[in-house]
């Protein structure tokens, strides 16, 4: 299967087949797409929840306006987004970027720098904004990897915040679920596989100049 003919094929499933689980393999292919993701500045501020236990999905499910795909899905992912890019929070990405390229940090003064004077140049509402938006490129690769995959799945932001941030044990000072991807394979009677993918025609959507 091409990449054309994975994206024709995947919805956003209503309704998950429950016995039917990812297998270990398949599931780190797809979180190493996620960690593949682009990021600006490569900050990736945010962390990937990999939620497999049916305890906590179960608990999850409250948290949710739609509930069925909780319930049903194999694994549930929850991307969430630093609220600010603090100082201590670079120190350690620069550090990080030493380690791996083996290069010393006085060599990565500039790019430091210039981070520092756009992280200053925002606000804290923002920051926040620009680092949801991160999560939001690293929810598409997921996606598009689970398609190649041949795992469907469905992105959901329609949640209470805080149910999600105090059953995740999540810093809400400092820390906030974004928005989530149930994972799975689809349900025999989840009629919307049925239905003919709509989408805009090329004149309306494209734009050459």
């Amino acid at each position: 299967m091409n990449y054309i003919e994975a994206l024709q094929k995947r919805y956003s499933v209503k309704k998950f087949n429950k016995e039917k689980k990812i297998s270990t393999e398949v599931l780190q292919n797809i979180l190493v797409a996620g960690q593949l993701s682009a990021s600006s500045l490569g900050l990736q501020p945010y962390k990937i929840f990999v939620v497999e236990s049916e305890e906590i999905k179960e608990k999850l499910v409250p948290a949710f306006r739609n509930t069925s795909q909780i319930s049903t899905c194999s694994h549930l992912i929850v991307l969430v987004s630093k609220k600010s890019i603090e100082e201590k929070y670079l120190d350690g990405y620069f550090k990080h970027i030493t380690e791996v390229r083996s290069v010393p940090l006085e060599s990565l003064d500039l790019f430091r720098k210039s981070i520092d004077f756009y992280i200053n140049s925002l606000s804290q509402e923002e920051q926040q904004h620009w680092n949801e938006k991160q999560a939001y490129i690293v929810l598409g690769q997921l996606m598009f990897a689970a398609a190649l995959e041949e795992v469907d799945s469905c992105p959901m932001e329609g949640f209470d915040e805080n149910i999600m941030n105090e059953i995740l044990n999540l810093d809400s000072a400092t820390e906030t679920a974004t928005v989530t991807l149930a994972l799975g394979y689809r349900a025999e009677d989840d009629h919307f596989q049925n239905l003919i993918k709509v989408r805009k025609p090329n004149e309306k959507l494209f734009k050459f100049l």
